[in-house]
């Protein structure tokens, strides 16, 4: 919960905008601004206080208790024009929580964390128990001194400028080790710790086996990223406490599920009982990993818990994002998310450069030129294999003539995927001519390098025959100069030359250019690979120089009676 506190009739109204906006994530106190704030304090996970600076400093500083314990709060001016990043900017969230008020009251967020600053990555953002010198190695950072990763195991990381070398290091692992002097150890949730009990199995041996387990084989508390069971033991109390007092979620599988899975050390005695020779090691094991613990039993007598330990790396993360038709503003704050999330980024070289200042430092760039698409898909899910996030860029929306495709081709279930959409070069052009695309609408691309051109001619046809707005795509180059003109010729046996056709080169960039035209007057000599050509259908007009597809004949029909 955010908690809202004003003092005067213009914070009080900045205050309601924020309450009206956020209506479940916001509260409003009121009252004597002191009372005010230490009650949100106590109450909240941050604050939005419309106060200055200097007073919260003062209200605030004798409920301080520690960076990890504290709210986040921002400080919003009078005058509304900044957003205050004052405290617990990592851990309270208040440096994101700056940017989110700006953005709805229109102030300017002010985030004065020395990584952010300088966009790196806080060690202590990544969602990961972290250890160790973190202020030191953060310095080092920030300073540019050879800061060396060394990643135990995998995991998806952001971007960080790290070197093979260097005095200070990050330090990525699962183990059970202590950070030595100017290090920091990040411990990721490998570790799956499957548990067996018997009924009435106390909670202090259920965990107490699985922390002396942990112990014997070097690893972490702090990774355990879940306990697994059998449904049977699905509300056995001492598995749901222990669960519970470890901070994990406690998954569970049918024994169906268990029984399927190949164990080293089957047992009749889970068989007859839940209808699984194992329980421990079968939950750790069926979602694939090292088994690093087989099933050991607790030291009571009679024993009354089991439990097997199992690391499963992270899964590489492979975001597809479409870059738009080239404009910045074009550029959705997903996609620039995703960019500033991936510490890879594999891409045609020139849209590489178009997003090149958008990359945080120690992003790791695999560029090439034209004609390597499938070796870029290739490369961007070799790269996520390996446990990294990584985005492939395309143009347009990475679905639509891009890279998807060759990316998704070469993908299998080991791997997180996310698509990020994208403007296209369609919906770019159309909003530059005018409505084209009011009503049923297809794309066909009439390159000829991949898709045979007997293939490109049927569907022209098909869209020609259906009266079907056409958008093409790659219309024109110095090495494929007829396909355009046949393409155009097939249209015309359907439609009128008076039928309107927009050309749009170079959607949305600085030297974009476009014109409305007719089928019959249309050159093809005029247009380039860096063109888009919307075909009308039957129904499209040219209505004040402007290219309109009615949204159905009905409407247009009844539009005509009229006049």
């Amino acid at each position: 919960m955010i908690g809202l506190i004003s003092a005067t009739a213009a914070g009080a109204a900045a205050r309601d905008r924020l309450a009206a906006a956020w209506p479940d994530r916001t509260r409003v106190y009121e009252g004597p601004v002191g009372d005010a704030v230490r009650a949100a304090f106590a109450q909240c996970e941050q604050l939005v206080c419309f106060l200055a600076t200097g007073a919260v400093v003062r209200l605030v500083a004798p409920l301080l208790s520690g960076k990890t314990e504290d709210p986040g709060v921002v400080c919003v001016d009078e005058g509304g024009r900044f957003a205050v990043s004052l405290l617990g900017g990592h851990a309270g969230g208040a440096n994101e929580l700056a940017s989110e008020v700006g953005e709805l009251l229109g102030a300017e967020p002010v985030v004065t964390t020395a990584t952010d600053a300088v966009d790196l990555p806080g060690l202590d953002t990544f969602g990961l128990p972290v250890e160790g010198d973190v202020a030191g190695v953060s310095r080092a950072l920030l300073d540019g001194e050879a800061v060396a990763l060394r990643a135990e195991v995998a995991w998806p990381l952001p971007p960080l400028p790290v070197a093979e070398e260097g005095p200070y290091t990050i330090r990525l692992t699962d183990r059970l080790v202590e950070a030595a002097e100017r290090e920091v150890v990040l411990r990721p949730p490998t570790l799956t710790v499957g548990v067996g009990a018997s009924k009435g199995a106390p909670v202090e041996e259920v965990l107490g086996l699985v922390r002396d387990a942990l112990r014997g084989a070097g690893l972490s508390l702090a990774s355990v990223a879940e306990l697994a069971t059998v449904d049977a033991k699905a509300e056995e109390a001492g598995i749901v406490e222990a669960a519970q007092r470890l901070g994990v979620p406690l998954v569970t599988y049918s024994a169906g599920e268990l029984a399927a899975v190949d164990v080293p050390n089957p047992s009749d005695a889970p068989l007859a009982a839940v209808g699984t020779p194992s329980v421990a090691e079968a939950a750790a094991l069926v979602g694939g990993g090292e088994l690093l613990v087989p099933k050991r039993k607790s030291a009571a007598s009679p024993a009354m818990a089991t439990c097997a330990v199992v690391r499963r790396p992270g899964r590489g993360r492979l975001a597809v994002v479409g870059l738009g038709p080239g404009a910045r503003d074009l550029l959705t704050p997903r996609a620039q998310a995703e960019l500033r999330r991936a510490s890879v980024l594999v891409g045609l070289d020139q849209y590489v450069d178009q997003i090149r200042d958008l990359l945080r430092p120690g992003t790791r760039i695999l560029e090439s030129g034209l004609g390597a698409e499938e070796e870029r898909a290739r490369t961007a899910v070799e790269e996520a294999r390996k446990g990294r996030a990584v985005a492939l860029i395309g143009s347009g929306d990475a679905g639509v003539y891009a890279m998807a495709s060759p990316a998704l081709a070469e993908a299998s279930d080991d791997i997180d995927v996310i698509g990020v959409p994208g403007v296209t070069a369609a919906l770019a052009a159309g909003a530059i001519l005018g409505a084209p695309l009011g009503h049923d609408h297809v794309s066909i691309s009439l390159s000829d390098l991949h898709t045979p051109w007997e293939v490109i001619e049927r569907r022209v046809r098909a869209a020609a025959e259906a009266d079907i707005v056409v958008t093409f795509y790659n219309p024109r180059s110095r090495g494929r100069d007829w396909q355009l003109p046949k393409a155009l010729g097939i249209l015309a046996e359907h439609r009128t030359q008076e039928t309107p056709v927009g050309v749009v080169r170079n959607a949305s960039r600085p030297d974009e250019s476009s014109r409305l035209t007719t089928l019959g007057a249309l050159d093809p000599a005029t247009v380039d690979m860096m063109t888009v050509v919307t075909v009308g259908n039957t129904a499209t007009r040219d209505i004040a120089g402007r290219m309109v597809t009615p949204r159905g004949y009905r409407w247009q029909s009844a539009q005509e009676g009229s006049e």
